[in-house]
């Protein structure tokens, strides 16, 4: 039997020449990517800057997935191009998604994701204006569509004016990296405080992608370690950008002086929630001298309450809402990516489900993400 989902991660990935049409003092500056002749890696250059990223190489040998560079058994870069010519032709994704069993997205910028590294605020907004413009027409192609919006970061009073753009064109969530660009200050900072009322005005999530952390020039995406272990280490290390970010705003007291603002921190599991909760109180309760601000109630509330995750493949995610007390854990597929469970979803769905009260499947599957964004209809099987 088929079991509905809806994914609290997805992806589009944005035509190459979607800056064509911007002067070319501002298109130079946005991002592209340029694959090494080698296929080992791709270059992306944005504001004067590179950065480097590992391609796939070649079809898996071995059984599973997961990791940064997984792919399926026998994928090849043919099937991931195709892959992504139809996840951006709205009917062929619907049918890719009816296929899998996937309802809702929340889907994410590809390329556009590097947006946030702009620095030159000309260029930021003019970028984020076309991604938006972009996005903004597809989702408009389906109500099972929830696209992010993409920021200009450069200065805040930019973001908050392209909030207040967005709600007209009907946007429900933003996406923002986990950590702010080089050389602006941390999330907790008193600085974007106007982007959090901004936020919580016009009605939209905010979506914190994990694995977003501004890099140094020519620094590869994703590496913090080499040498023995470094793949292992390199994927678990992308998962604490977004703890830290929801740390942040917690303990600033932004969750607080919004109560409607709500967060999602897609891609990195769900079991980090009960734990950080619970050091967050310690820290709250043991060093209460040194706290500032006062928050109105302990932090874990405000975790509880307006955090949401979600995940694709761990099991322990499930336990996170049915045995540790945390709702606001949602599932995702990550299309069209190659560590997302295209051609595996109704496989990872019944393992992941089969075997847990219905009610708890229910919640992560359709309802957390119902709760988030109710003008989604519910799934056909609901």
């Amino acid at each position: 039997m088929k079991i509905w989902a809806n994914s609290g991660d997805s992806h589009i990935i944005e035509p190459m020449n979607l800056f064509d049409r911007l002067p070319d003092h501002i298109k130079e500056r946005l991002p592209r990517t340029v694959k090494d002749p080698s296929g080992a890696f791709e270059t992306i250059y944005v504001d004067g800057l590179e950065f480097k990223r590992e391609l796939p190489q070649g079809p898996r040998k071995k059984k599973g997935f997961g990791g940064i560079n997984a792919r399926p058994i026998g994928t090849t870069d043919d099937d991931f191009i195709t892959r992504v010519i139809n996840g951006n032709d709205a009917s062929h994704r619907l049918r890719d998604l009816d296929d899998e069993g996937v309802w809702g997205e929340v889907i994410y910028p590809g390329l556009g994701i590097w947006q946030f590294n702009i620095r030159t605020p000309e260029v930021a907004r003019a970028g984020a204006r076309v991604l938006n413009e972009f996005v903004a027409h597809f989702q408009s192609k389906s109500p099972r569509f929830v696209c992010c919006m993409t920021l200009p970061l450069a200065d805040v009073d930019s973001a908050v004016a392209e909030i207040k753009w967005g709600r007209e064109q009907g946007f429900l969530i933003a996406f923002l990296p986990v950590k702010p660009p080089a050389g602006r200050p941390e999330w907790h900072d008193d600085e974007w405080a106007p982007l959090w009322a901004a936020f919580e005005e016009a009605g939209m999530r905010i979506g914190f992608h994990i694995g977003t952390e501004p890099m140094a020039p020519n620094q590869r995406q994703g590496l913090y370690y080499r040498g023995p272990g470094g793949a292992v280490l390199n994927y678990v290390e992308t998962t604490y950008g977004g703890q830290r970010a929801v740390t942040q705003l917690i303990a600033c007291g932004a969750l607080d002086r919004h109560p409607d603002l709500k967060v999602l921190v897609s891609e990195g599991g769900a079991t980090w929630g009960p734990f950080l909760a619970d050091r967050m109180d310690e820290g709250y309760r043991q060093h209460g001298a040194a706290v500032k601000p006062t928050l109105k109630r302990l932090p874990s509330q405000y975790l509880y309450e307006q955090v949401y995750a979600s995940f694709q493949h761990d099991s322990s995610a499930v336990k996170a809402c049915s045995a540790m007390g945390w709702q606001n854990v949602l599932w995702g597929s990550d299309y069209p990516h190659f560590e997302g469970t295209f051609g595996h979803t109704q496989k990872t769905l019944h393992e992941l489900f089969d075997d847990v009260d219905p009610a708890v499947s229910r919640r992560i599957r359709i309802g957390a993400f119902q709760e988030l964004f109710p003008s989604v209809p519910a799934p056909p099987a609901d």
